[in-house]
């Protein structure tokens, strides 16, 4: 049912949360939840309390790779279970404060002088945390370093990258990678070491590595003498690695306060740790998570942020909810099929986009504002008598969420005072509180990722499958329909691979495979003249 007018403000007064301690509000009213729902909810969210306390204390929480989940610790380091964590911890981030502080001075400098730019080499949460914090916090006219990023193993993308960057003698790269075999990232190193070298410079003295002790990319990092090597955890995640060296190092040469970013997530850690439903923002987002999707998923979140700035929020959140919740099994073994699909633009942007279809389309969403009080740092014009720019942002956010709320589609309105390093600690922190509640609600395991692994497996053996193609052309230099080759490497069942894998490998110079004509797949052939 949808509430009239009247009671919708009864519900906003009853159901909305103003936390003043972290500058964040959270209004609920506008999801039709019964009146005794959180009474009902009350038994399962006291359990997610006691598992998240269990987890912040260090108790195992990934039974699949029996590890501890630790990213909270990273905000407030005398959480960490042992001494050596918490030590490791804070002399890390001073590590990074120190490296940042000697980057910006010019006392560590590239081949030809101090640095000016900054490539990003990561993937998944090394780059997308990375590129969200940046965006939101970034000022092109203040900032310390150019940012850049290589986020995928397409080539043409990093070619993009690379031709943007006028001066790779002044570009310190980052390179991220826990184990140091994942592949993208292994991609994006080599092609800039490649354009380094060509530039005539040592891909080492502008490189940096973070990355596990003793992984690949330690060791060549320790190899070519790399400026710099920092850390990274088995007990902290991808996606939520934000608040490691895997975001606070690229924050900190771009200019951007860390202590400030730390000190907003640390605060929402303690605002989102109160054992009482009603006032703590992140259970009551668990909660409404769990009513609106019946506790299976059963509609998506879109993320409205109206903000500019926070245009990549929903990027980010897309695989901090859907790699955590998407799970298959619960932690029972039960085949559940769980997750919460994460959609999302900005403000008003959406407006002249996706609004029409969420107002008059499938009901099968809620969405998620986000609202900013405070529309820049200085005075706005007025675009009519006593109207600015940013009062018509507000006000298309609050007619959206109306025009939608009037057609039978809820919403979850949260409200920040700014955005500021302490608001994006603030929002970073919440919504991984809401998932580390959620997951406990719907008990699945939020730590591990098999989905990720399993592609990353398949990934593998189409590879090899290639590398079987090309040996066998060598040999055998055809033509061949796939059909052919694939009996020929014998696997005759990966007929389909074979010809998707020959196509692409034809319509790249040098790589030596002739496509020849055909008016099927059956008949197209392959082959690889002497």
């Amino acid at each position: 049912m949808a509430y009239s007018k009247s009671q919708l403000w009864e519900r906003f007064q009853k159901y909305y949360l103003p936390v003043p301690s972290i500058g964040l509000a959270v209004d609920i009213s506008r999801m039709n939840f019964p009146d005794g729902f959180l009474v009902s909810m009350e038994a399962p969210m006291q359990r997610a309390f006691q598992a998240m306390a269990s987890l912040e204390k260090g108790e195992i929480a990934n039974p699949d790779e029996h590890r501890m989940v630790g990213h909270y610790w990273l905000r407030n380091p005398d959480l960490a279970p042992t001494p050596e964590i918490r030590s490791e911890i804070q002399e890390t981030t001073k590590s990074i404060t120190n490296f940042a502080a000697k980057i910006h001075a010019g006392s560590i400098a590239g081949s030809k002088g101090p640095f000016k730019n900054l490539l990003l080499i990561g993937i998944g949460g090394s780059a997308l945390g990375p590129q969200f914090v940046s965006k939101a916090l970034g000022n092109p006219r203040k900032d310390k370093l150019k940012v850049y990023f290589f986020d995928n193993t397409d080539p043409d993308g990093m070619d993009n990258v690379l031709s943007s960057i006028s001066n790779l003698d002044e570009t310190l790269c980052v390179v991220v990678s826990k184990s140091g075999g994942t592949k993208e990232t292994r991609n994006g190193m080599l092609e800039a070491k490649a354009a380094f070298e060509t530039a005539g410079l040592k891909f080492g003295s502008h490189a940096v590595a973070i990355t596990s002790a003793g992984s690949e990319l330690d060791k060549v990092a320790k190899a070519e003498s790399w400026v710099a090597t920092f850390p990274m955890w088995d007990w902290v995640g991808g996606r939520t690695s934000e608040l490691s060296a895997v975001g606070l190092l690229p924050a900190a040469l771009q200019g951007i306060d860390i202590d400030q970013l730390l000190a907003g997530a640390k605060a929402c850690d303690e605002a989102t740790r109160v054992p009482v439903a009603t006032e703590n923002p992140a259970a009551l987002l668990a909660l409404m998570w769990y009513y609106i999707g019946n506790g299976k998923g059963a509609k998506n979140m879109v993320v409205l942020p109206y903000k500019d700035r926070l245009e990549l929020f929903s990027k980010y959140l897309q695989q901090l909810v859907m790699e955590s919740l998407g799970k298959e099994l619960d932690l029972n073994g039960k085949k559940v099929n769980q997750g919460i699909t994460v959609l999302g633009n900005k403000g008003s942007t959406d407006q002249h986009s996706y609004v029409q279809q969420l107002r008059e389309g499938l009901d099968n969403f809620f969405v998620t504002f986000i609202e900013v009080l405070k529309d820049r740092q200085t005075k706005s014009m007025e675009v009519e008598p006593d109207i600015t720019s940013g009062d018509y942002l507000i006000g298309f956010m609050l007619g959206t969420r109306a025009a939608l709320y009037e057609n039978g589609r809820e919403s979850i309105t949260l409200s920040i005072n700014e955005v500021s390093a302490f608001s994006v600690g603030v929002l970073i922190a919440l919504f991984e509180r809401v998932v580390g509640y959620y997951a406990t609600l719907v008990n699945v395991n939020a730590y591990h990722q098999p989905g990720v692994e399993a592609g990353k497996k398949a990934a593998t053996e189409v590879i090899s499958t290639q590398k079987k193609i090309l040996a066998e052309l060598d040999r055998n230099s055809g033509p061949f329909t796939a059909g052919e080759l694939a009996k020929r490497i014998g696997a005759p069942d990966q007929a389909e691979i074979v010809f998707s894998l020959c196509q692409h490998l034809a319509a790249n110079s040098g790589r030596g495979i002739i496509q020849g004509p055909g008016n099927s797949s059956s008949e197209i052939t392959f082959s690889r003249p002497k």
